[in-house]
């Protein structure tokens, strides 16, 4: 069964660090690019980080470059996000995605993904 789990999140105070995780199951990691998103309460969900099959290739929305990391270990299939000096604007569901074409590229938009975890809260607040 093909599923994508995220775990990592929390409550966090502004200037900290979350490591994200992402596990992954059902299919062969080093195929697929995956993204993480996330999703702030009333806002669409945005594509912060992408990586692709091989982890050669990444991209970051502009808010979170220089900030957030993403990395991956095919032999653990596991796909991580490293955030750090984290913003309360950073508060929200962050969600992994498995991109919808095989060996496609790493992109940031939601439709490009077409399977999806179930989420973990990020809350950054003093």
């Amino acid at each position: 069964q093909l599923q994508l789990v995220e775990s990592g999140g929390g409550l966090v105070q502004p200037g900290g660090s979350l490591r994200l995780s992402c596990a992954v199951s059902g299919f062969t990691l080093d195929s697929y690019a995956i993204g993480w998103f996330r999703q702030a309460p009333g806002k669409d969900r945005e594509g912060v980080s992408c990586i692709s099959g091989t982890g050669g290739s990444t991209n970051s929305a502009d808010s979170v470059k220089g900030r957030f990391t993403i990395s991956r270990d095919n032999a653990k299939n596991t796909v991580y996000l490293q955030v750090n000096s984290l913003k309360p604007e950073d508060t929200g569901i962050y969600y992994c995605a498995r991109r919808l074409q095989l060996l496609g590229q790493c992109v940031l938009w939601t439709s490009g993904y077409d399977y999806w975890g179930q989420g973990t809260q990020v809350t950054v607040s003093s």
